[in-house]
């Protein structure tokens, strides 16, 4: 009889070939599915310890003492003391957790150490049942059906190449129970983790509360819980960029009417200036444009320099001192020491490469081998498929910029008085909209490019396989999304010519202007309109997609057959309501990472021409922070427990978006705002058509200056925490020399033999 189920597997036939897991095994059919097969899965004890110690698994050793424990007495019992009453005066943090309301995690309250069956008396084992938590199970059996033959072969190996060749259909570890509740938690408390999570990390009504990440990586895993640590790290660091972008909006709101530049163009009545378009376009006055000239003030105004030069430094803080909160997760959650296990091969690249063979460097044994040739040859495919790919998107802004034209000569001759006035807000307007159609459109087809791309080049392991279509996917993406902004932001009006010699494209289409009162309107409008509908739309699709919808509904119908055949809902086991819920997503994390460094993108790489995209971009974070928790916690399969380090290769894309961000936030203010020269012209230092004004060299060096001297100046690591490994080493080797005795001398004492108090 197995008392608890660490991993399902599924599929539709009778009798699969399932590899042994060193447990006992039981089929059973689904109550929703009579075509269903359940084979559940048990780890024993001995066979934790057994593959504990292979793993090389920290367990929990001895209780902590801290640092501070020590210290207190170098530091002196007094200042504390006030402090800590100074502390109790402030009010409460509203966003902390309530202590009560979580469970107390052994691990997160002891030293840890490499599980030994030899040394089991050293570890804290109170309860055989809850010492190894449910995710480093599932992590244990994972990679027992990993590495378990089920047919004579070199190959015939691992569940994950059953499943590539549709002998199951699916596996994954099971949930702890489930969600919800009859009885309120806070006077009957939590039925599991699952329930617990839901009920303090994925309800919409706690959204302003930190999340609980130690119980996130307890039940999902280090590699779930760092992207959640990420997630809320740059979700909490986007509070000040928005403030300050808020704080430079409203100064451009308060001082739109006062600015001259302004000013003078509202009151230029008599001033004629030349017709927008050819044929049957009249001429106009500059007073015409006033509410733009109004408007461009808010964007573009004496805080734009400031705002520019704060969010390139905000970058760089927020990627070192991410850095610093990594080290202390990777510590509390014992990865300081953590190697990577050697990965096993993909199905499709073992099948691809069968007949040839090397030595493993690192096992020593045979695997399959990718000729240098083949994967030079492989890869020149994939970049050239890239290559073709960006150059689709540069067509497509190409037709935009086509269609921007035909409507500015359509809307500035057009009869309606109204629509003729704002011909260039129109044209702006219906060719942002556009423009996102495409942008939606081409990433449907990009996902499935640089899926065939990533496939065609026959990554080695699934960790290159994912690293290899996230790139893919970064790149084009990216350009798909900025490239329309660049050519708005660098391009547009440059190659207008001037009256009397206007430059056409095809000589039929008078090339665009910007309007007087400047280009950055038209950026501006360019990234609140795209930011703001691509971050509704990805929300929406994200939980509402129609397949995800039907699919939902369908389930629940027939767990409500099935429950009412068997009298209660109640009797339905847990991995036949898993088997009703969608599994994660095939690409893993890479989405929901894409999703949030595109955005990071949008909101420092332009940010001179819009400062409220912080602020836009926190709050669809705090609505992301827990769409994704209810994702992962009610409506997905539980994903197999990973561990990780780091974010993997978005570090280095962040860093790199970074850079870039300065040198095109110093172009824009030197390009495309108006504000330096209108600062020139203001207070007469000079000629507006002298190109003394612009500084964007100044601007360049100087940003980068500063952010290459606070990425000096920030430690990667703090440096109490780099004294408390230190020390926490050298309290383990001499608690381990203490039990070691102590687990000696009871020995030599039970069997009636002579002991010293001296190492044996």
């Amino acid at each position: 009889m197995i008392s608890r189920v660490d991993w399902v597997i599924f599929n539709r036939r009778l009798q699969p070939k399932s590899p042994d897991a060193h447990g006992s095994e039981r089929l059973r059919p689904s109550l929703t599915n009579s075509d269903i097969m359940f084979v559940k899965i048990h780890a024993p004890w001995d066979t934790l310890c057994k593959y504990a110690e292979q793993m090389n698994i920290r367990m929990p050793f001895r209780k902590k003492c801290y640092f501070t424990d020590w210290k207190k007495k170098t530091m002196g019992s007094r200042f504390q003391l006030r402090f800590r009453q100074l502390k109790s005066w402030l009010p409460r943090n509203p966003m902390k957790l309530d202590k009560e309301a979580l469970p107390d995690l052994e691990e997160t309250d002891c030293y840890t150490a490499p599980f030994s069956r030899a040394r089991m008396h050293h570890f804290t084992i109170n309860n055989r049942e809850t010492f190894f938590s449910n995710s480093t199970r599932s992590r244990i059996v994972h990679h027992v059906l990993q590495r378990t033959k089920y047919e004579d072969g070199k190959s015939k190996m691992g569940i994950n190449r059953l499943l590539g060749n549709s002998t199951y259909e699916a596996a994954f570890p099971p949930h702890e129970g489930s969600y919800k509740s009859r009885h309120p938690i806070k006077t009957h408390g939590a039925q599991n983790h699952r329930h617990l999570l839901y009920e303090r990390w994925a309800r919409w009504g706690i959204w302003y509360k930190y999340q609980p990440l130690d119980l996130i990586r307890r039940y999902f895993g280090e590699k779930i819980g760092l992207y959640f640590a990420w997630l809320g790290w740059y979700t909490g660091m986007l509070i000040p960029a928005a403030l300050v972008g808020l704080f430079v909006f409203l100064y451009g709101l308060f001082t739109m009417d006062s600015s001259q530049v302004s000013k003078e163009i509202c009151e230029a009545n008599t001033t004629i200036m030349c017709p927008m378009c050819e044929g049957n376009c009249s001429s106009w006055t500059l007073s015409d444009s006033c509410v733009y000239a109004k408007v461009t003030h808010l964007f573009d105004n004496g805080g734009t320099v400031f705002f520019a030069i704060f969010m390139a430094i905000w970058a760089t803080v927020f990627l070192e001192f991410w850095k610093r909160r990594r080290a202390e997760l990777t510590y509390d959650w014992d990865l300081i020491d953590w190697e990577e296990e050697e990965e096993e091969l993909r199905p499709q690249f073992e099948a691809k490469y069968s007949r040839k063979e090397r030595v493993n460097p690192i096992s020593g044994k045979p695997e399959p081998f990718q000729p240098f040739t083949d994967k030079l040859s492989r890869l020149m495919v994939s970049v050239s498929g890239i290559f073709f790919m960006i150059s689709l998107v540069l067509t497509a802004v190409f037709a935009v910029v086509v269609f921007r034209l035909i409507a500015m000569e359509k809307f500035a001759s057009f009869q309606w008085e109204f629509v003729k006035k704002n011909w260039q807000f129109a044209t702006s307007g219906t060719g942002v909209c556009i423009n996102f159609m495409i942008i939606m459109s081409l990433n449907v087809v990009y996902e499935k490019v640089a899926y065939l791309l990533t496939n065609l080049e026959h990554p080695r392991t699934e960790s290159e396989w994912e690293n290899s279509f996230a790139l893919k996917m970064f790149l084009f993406q990216f350009v798909n999304l900025n490239s329309s902004t660049f050519y708005i932001a660098f391009f547009l009006g440059r190659f207008a010519g001037r009256p009397g010699d206007y430059n056409k494209l095809f000589n039929r289409w008078r090339m665009e202007e910007c309007h007087p009162s400047g280009c950055l309107i038209d950026l501006c409008l360019q990234m609140g309109v795209i930011m703001v509908l691509k971050q509704i739309w990805n929300n929406f699709m994200e939980l509402r997609k129609p397949k995800m919808l039907l699919q939902n509904w369908w389930s629940r119908r027939k767990m409500k057959r099935a429950g009412e055949q068997n009298n209660s809902k109640e009797q339905l086991p847990q991995w036949d309501r898993d088997w009703n819920l969608q599994p994660m997503n095939a690409h893993g994390l890479v989405d929901e990472y894409l999703e949030m460094v595109l955005q990071f993108g949008f909101t420092t790489i332009f940010v001179a021409a819009f400062p409220l995209a912080p602020l836009l971009a926190l709050l669809n974070n705090i609505i992301e922070i827990r769409l994704d928790a209810y994702k992962f916690v009610s409506q997905w399969r539980r994903p197999m427990p990973a561990r990780a380090t780091d974010i993997g290769i978005w570090h280095g894309v962040l860093e790199g978006i970074g850079v870039v961000a300065v040198i095109t936030n110093a172009f824009v203010i030197a390009i495309t705002s108006d504000y330096i020269p209108r600062f020139v012209y203001a207070f007469k230092y000079g000629p507006c058509v002298d190109k003394g004004y612009r500084h964007e060299k100044l601007f360049h060096h100087l940003v980068f200056g500063i952010k290459t001297f606070i990425a000096h100046m920030i430690p990667d690591m703090p440096k109490d925490l780099c004294d408390r490994m230190r020390r926490e080493k050298y309290l383990m080797q001499e608690m381990v020399y203490e039990a070691e005795l102590e687990h000696l001398q009871k020995e030599r004492k039970k069997n009636g033999k002579r002991y010293h108090h001296e190492w044996p």
